[in-house]
């Protein structure tokens, strides 16, 4: 038994994985995105940093960090998801996932428990729960983004698992493509609604609060921002054969408001 298992763990290490995190202008909040993958227990990481020439001196703490593994660019770009789609090009891991900028993980075992999932019961994508923190208090939770409910039908209601906490196998990537750079904020949703709105791929979800997220994304910024992500969630559907309608989509807002609610008995 105890072979097997040193067997197993052997075969978990071998994984690589990468990580990407796209960034413009965000010097305050870059290093707690780049120390939370830094402190990771698991060993076999890559870090991929794609900077859109800031000129705020975020590069020079991205410089700071830069080593055999961590990948840096800084040119100019065409959005968060061109950037993105750069920092896949250059991925050379076997799973893949997302950290942005403003973002980081609840603790240093978060990749590891990502890859004993996937090697346990061996699917395509895992993902996790979120909380959005405030922007002066990371211990205060604004809001609780559960994903335990997601499924593929879920997606014709606008509904997705929460991003940075979401990760797939490169040969998602391989067989569906990269993030549609036409959509201003929805690309990710778009992403997800390709791939799992046929129902093609396995997944599983990891009970756990896998990522802090700080108050403030583009997609929550106000009521035109609302107005803009649900046009583009109803074009992903309408792109990918999915039917649904604006009011389909819509009804995803109570879970909001649970998930705020949610945040209240966390503190």
């Amino acid at each position: 038994m105890e072979i097997r298992e040193k067997a197993v763990a052997a075969r978990v290490e071998s994984v690589k994985v990468s990580i990407v995190t796209a960034v413009r202008n965000n010097v305050v909040t870059i290093e707690d995105a780049i120390l939370s993958v830094a402190s990771q227990s698991y060993n076999n990481i890559e870090h991929i940093i794609v900077d859109g020439a800031s000129t705020d001196g975020t590069i020079d703490v991205i410089e700071n960090y830069q080593g055999k593994s961590t990948k840096v660019i800084s040119e100019p770009d065409r959005g968060i998801y061109d950037a993105m789609n750069k920092g896949l090009r250059l991925v050379s891991g076997d799973v893949i996932g997302f950290l942005n900028a403003d973002d980081m993980y609840t603790d240093d075992t978060v990749i590891e428990d990502v890859i004993h999932t996937m090697s346990v019961q061996q699917v395509d994508a895992v993902f996790g729960d979120l909380v959005i923190v405030a922007r002066d208090n990371l211990k205060r939770v604004v809001r609780y983004y559960e994903s335990k409910s997601f499924n593929a039908d879920m997606v014709a209601k606008g509904c997705m698992p929460a991003h940075p906490t979401l990760f797939f196998r490169k040969k998602v990537f391989e067989k569906y493509g990269y993030f549609k750079i036409d959509y201003a904020i929805a690309a990710d949703f778009e992403f997800v609604a390709r791939v799992f709105g046929k129902g093609e791929i396995s997944y599983y979800y990891i009970p756990k609060v896998m990522v802090k997220m700080r108050k403030g994304g583009v997609s929550t910024k106000n009521l035109k921002s609302n107005w803009i992500l649900n046009k583009e969630i109803l074009r992903a559907c309408r792109e990918n054969g999915i039917k649904t309608n604006l009011f389909n989509i819509l009804s995803k807002y109570p879970k909001k408001i649970l998930g705020l609610i949610k945040s209240n008995k966390i503190l």
